[in-house]
């Protein structure tokens, strides 16, 4: 059978910006092992495989698939199946609910216009912060000094609401400009509490990138060693939800405009909303455009 997909650029407002994703609408019948061969194939970051939901009151089951191993939940992936899946619908949508590893996952569709230009997702699970790390082993897996770690917010922290990650804030833009992985120090740090990729920030902003809020950049292992992703919605989310907690206010909503990729020459944006009610984290959201790309058909050998 033929089996129809899209790629989509996410969190970007233009075609070769923001982070590119895979997204396989008709995945019935697809065993574990061909959805991770295919991923490999397209060698995304991620790729999705729509399924029908276990339960009828949501709108599909999804599974995400980097090219190495199936991951619970991630970030650009949702905001870029929804994209698609409502672009593709008669009638867009409000929203839309995945099922997913991590949990149930709501998805609000953003349009102009009256036209989808993106979506924003909750995430699927409350923030937790497991372990704290010396600022030596964050700056070693990014090549820095300890000297480029900011700490007085924060130590270098794994956080997640959902995917975990090492969370560490830079003192510049300049440190952040400078971070190359370090395959030793990986090594050596991560995995730590089912982190295995470290998230750099700074709120360090030149005018020339304002008005973002933080600047950020990722590392992770990748199929071919450690490589940089140009937009991690799951990480961005969770470093969010810990400032969010950190900050003082005990009620209200507090946004984040955050950059991602400029470095690596794909410029991302992410919108972060986190809402808080006596002191708590009520809900942890990010969400931002998507630009659709390619869309096709493949058919996998032995099938009719």
């Amino acid at each position: 059978m033929q089996r129809r997909y899209v790629t989509v650029d996410v969190f970007t407002d233009r075609a070769f910006g923001g982070n590119p994703l895979a997204v396989v609408l008709d995945a019935g019948g697809l065993s574990t092992a061909q959805m991770q061969a295919i991923a490999t194939e397209f060698n995304y970051a991620e790729t999705t495989f729509v399924l029908p939901p276990r339960d009828g009151a949501n709108d599909a089951q999804v599974r995400i698939f980097t090219p190495k191993q199936e991951v619970p939940f991630a970030g650009h992936p949702n905001v870029g199946t929804a994209f698609v899946l409502a672009t593709q619908a008669k009638k867009p949508p409000a929203r839309f609910r995945f099922e997913e590893g991590a949990g149930l996952v709501p998805v609000e569709i953003l349009q102009e216009a009256g036209r989808v230009v993106g979506a924003e997702l909750t995430a699927p699970q409350a923030l937790s912060k497991p372990t704290q790390l010396s600022a030596e082993q964050a700056a070693g897996c990014g090549s820095l000094s300890a000297a480029d770690i900011r700490t007085d917010r924060h130590p270098p922290q794994v956080v997640s609401v959902g995917m975990p990650f090492l969370v560490a804030e830079l003192n510049s833009r300049d440190a952040l400009r400078r971070a190359r992985p370090d395959a030793a120090a990986f090594a050596r740090t991560l995995p730590c509490d089912g982190a295995f990729a470290v998230y750099f920030y700074t709120s360090d902003v030149p005018p020339a990138e304002q008005p973002l809020e933080l600047q950020a950049r990722m590392f992770f292992p990748g199929s071919s060693g450690l490589i940089e992703d140009p937009a991690t919605g799951s990480a961005t989310v969770a470093a969010a939800a810990m400032l969010a907690d950190l900050a003082g206010e005990r009620d209200g909503e507090l946004k984040l405009r955050i950059g991602q990729g400029v470095d690596m020459g794909r410029p991302s944006l992410l919108l972060t909303r986190i809402v808080k009610a006596n002191g708590g984290i009520v809900s942890a959201h990010v969400g931002g455009g998507c630009v659709p790309m390619m869309e096709g058909t493949f058919t996998l050998a032995g099938e009719g």
